[in-house]
């Protein structure tokens, strides 16, 4: 199921456009924002290649129905192969530490063992997201799943790490949508450039 979901968004990224909702599904509901699909297949590295080559932009979607269309089919994290990742990103953000809306931000991670919880987090952050749950939704660049052999990860990426009281909103809202109670850790991806490993902030 992995290779076939690995190959299916292949496709998606080059030609094969993604099919609409059936035209009885009345009018489609509009989202305040577009957001963008991309995917990340580490799982089988060229050699000497620089980090985000891998990187594909799949889908990018302003409807409800073209999102459930969309997580339907193919985007759960549950059938990727190992070593690779799903994005969630407001459109015109890349999902880089270089992108300038990303540049100074950082992000929030919660970790997981088991598939299917990785999958209802991805899916509750996701509708969160483009469902304008967050109070700071302006500092939010978009969502990371990221498939793992030891641990799975879910990172939610932000604009503005030096602010504080803006990730601490962040961070509580979000972990009341995923419903964890185990204490999430943010980093800087400036720390991340360095391979620091420090937490900034913690709730």
């Amino acid at each position: 199921m992995a290779t076939e979901t690995a190959g299916v968004v292949a496709e998606l990224s080059t030609a094969a456009p993604v099919p609409s909702p059936a035209p009885e599904a009345g009018l489609k509901h509009k989202l305040e924002r577009k957001w963008t699909f991309w995917f990340d297949n580490q799982s089988k590295p060229k050699q000497g290649a620089a980090w985000g080559t891998s990187l594909r932009e799949v889908y990018t979607f302003d409807t409800v129905e073209e999102f459930w269309c969309l997580y339907d089919q193919v985007f759960k994290p549950s059938k990727l192969p190992g070593n690779a990742d799903f994005h969630l990103f407001k459109t015109g953000i890349e999902p880089k530490w270089e992108d300038p809306e990303c540049a100074k931000g950082g992000k929030w991670t919660v970790t997981s063992n088991r598939k299917a919880n990785l999958d209802s987090m991805w899916l509750d952050t996701m509708m969160a997201l483009i469902g304008e749950q967050f109070e700071d939704a302006e500092d939010i660049c978009g969502v990371v799943a990221s498939v793992r052999q030891r641990q799975d990860k879910l990172s939610l990426w932000t604009k503005t790490a030096a602010n504080e009281a803006a990730q601490m909103g962040i961070g509580r809202k979000w972990k009341e949508i995923i419903d964890v109670t185990d204490k999430i850790i943010y980093n800087f991806h400036d720390d991340s450039r360095t391979r620091s490993s420090k937490s900034r902030y913690n709730v």
